[in-house]
């Protein structure tokens, strides 16, 4: 997947972003798992999930306190 930016983020909705969120949540689990039965191959992508997490959390918050 690749890295998710801000700007493009800042542009979806609410609803997108929760979808978008939600999908990468179940997404990072499944990396866990995989990371802790020793078949994860990069795990920078464990890393990069969290961030892009992180991101779209952010996006929500600002756009949140914005009303």
């Amino acid at each position: 997947m690749p890295h998710l930016k801000p700007q493009e983020l800042r542009n979806l909705t609410a609803d997108e972003l929760k979808d978008k969120r939600d999908g990468l949540k179940k997404e990072l689990f499944s990396l866990r798992l995989q990371a802790k039965l020793g078949k994860l191959e990069k795990h920078a992508t464990l890393q990069m999930t969290k961030r892009d997490v992180a991101r779209i959390e952010t996006v929500m918050r600002e756009k949140e306190h914005s009303r």
